[in-house]
Formats: structure tokens, sequence, C-alpha cells
């Protein structure tokens, strides 16, 4: 409650990032189900962020826009920390550990002249590690280079074709990137993944990807699906909850009617 109370009075001082831009109007928007794979460019964490900390990532590949037009690789998504708990272990036998936590919110996505608000809820995120082994081989043999996305799907560089485990089409590899119809799915999410009847941008994620890849010993406390939206909260008793430089993420655009209820 106390983390939802301190995400709150931040966002409620945030000012309006569009209004502040200084950029001309634009009719371009994120339609709902509309995902960005984002790569953050600097690392923080529990122990050493502040309230207000700027958060800087961009994205890895083409994203569509409801006007038509496009948000290039590498458009600029930028956020602030809300909260931050750092972790101090207890030695006291038996203790029981504090929760240490920290608490992200995306603002904002720009392209050249095009600033647009961010609404969005962290569908997966994953470690700079996991992260890099989706871009290797599955194996020193493999002379096809095939390699496993985030969230399982294989990915094939010479073919078109996406698939899952199963051996099911859930892809396409084209030329600015991967592309899929969103898989519902929960995953370790506290709301699990919805899906999409559109083709998105994944880059790295699966198409059923959902929730936490690595990032040992921490939870995934809140996306940003129900509660504030565009907030990540990771959590932990066991270590200070980290975001790594070249760590990856996949945010969905959520709908503006959200019915999912807050709790």
């Amino acid at each position: 409650m106390k983390i939802n109370l301190l995400i709150a009075a931040s966002l409620c001082c945030t000012p309006l990032l569009l209004a502040q831009s200084g950029h001309a109007a634009t009719t371009e928007q994120l339609a709902p189900k509309t995902t960005l794979p984002i790569v953050f460019t600097q690392g923080f964490d529990a122990n050493h962020a502040h309230t207000g900390d700027v958060v800087h990532a961009r994205t890895t590949q083409t994203v569509s826009l409801a006007g038509g037009g496009t948000l290039a690789a590498g458009a600029e998504v930028t956020g602030h920390v809300v909260a931050a708990k750092g972790f101090a272990f207890d030695k006291t036998h038996y203790a029981v550990q504090n929760q240490s936590t920290l608490a992200v919110h995306f603002d904002s996505v720009s392209s050249n002249s095009v600033t647009l608000p961010l609404n969005v809820y962290v569908r997966a995120i994953a470690d700079p590690l996991t992260s890099w082994g989706a871009t290797e081989s599955m194996g020193t043999d493999d002379t096809l280079a095939t390699r496993t996305q985030i969230g399982g799907d294989v990915l094939t560089p010479s073919q078109n074709e996406v698939v899952s485990q199963s051996g099911d089409v859930v892809g396409y590899n084209k030329r600015n990137g991967v592309y899929a119809h969103l898989i519902s799915s929960v995953g370790n999410s506290p709301n699990g993944c919805d899906a999409s009847d559109t083709e998105q941008s994944m880059g790295l994620y699966s198409a059923s990807a959902c929730g936490l890849y690595g990032f040992t010993g921490t939870t995934l406390q809140q996306t940003g699906r129900t509660g504030e939206p565009s907030t990540l909260v990771l959590s932990s008793n066991r270590v200070a909850p980290k975001v790594w430089k070249n760590s990856t993420a996949l945010l969905e655009v959520r709908s503006t009617d959200n019915t999912i209820a807050s709790r």
C-alpha cells in the first residue's frame, strides 16, 4: 500500500511532457495494443536511485503509428523513478528481511519532431544476459544461426517464419524486424498479458512473452496493466532491485477505456 501511495503522489506532480516538449501538435498516436520493444541505455537500482531521476531507453525496431506514420528504431523513450527503497540485510537470526522496491514510470517516446505520451504496461522485461542470449545462435554446429526469442519462439534469420516451440507459425521475420500477433499468456506477470489480432513489433521477444526474464531474486510486482498505468514496480527481499544497462523490455499500449479493475 505504501509503495502505491508514493507512486500516486509522484505522478500527480508530474508535468505534462507533451505540453512542455515545444513540438508542434501532431495527429499521430499510438493505438491500443501497439508494442514498443526497447533497450535501456543506462542502469539504475533501488539503493542509488532517487525519486525524479530520469530513465532513458530507446526503441529497437520500427513501430507503426495510428495515423499511418512510424517511429523509427532508436526513438527515445524517457521515464522517471517514482519510488526507490534500498535493501539492507538484517543479520538478526531468523529475521524476515524488509522488502526493497524500485518503481519507474514511462513518460514519453520521441522521434524527430514527434513526442507522444505513453499509456502502457510492461508486457515483458529481460536482464542483459537473457537479452544477449536471444541474439546468439542455438549451437556452434547450427549453420542456420537459429536463435531463441525471449519467451521461447524460434527465429532463423534466413527464413521468414518465426515458430513456437511446438512448430506453429507465430510471427514473421521482416526487413525492419520481427512482427507477430500477440498471444495471451500469464508467465510470472501479476496481471498476465493479452492478445491482439494486429501485427506488432516484437524485437527480441516472443509473441507470448509475458513477465520477468532473468532478474534473479526479484519479483515483478506491478506492470502498469492495472493500477497506475505506465508504471513498473520491481521488488525483492533478497537484493536491491536493479535494471541494468542493456536490459530490454516490451511495452504495450493500454486501451484508453481499460476495463481491468484496479485492486
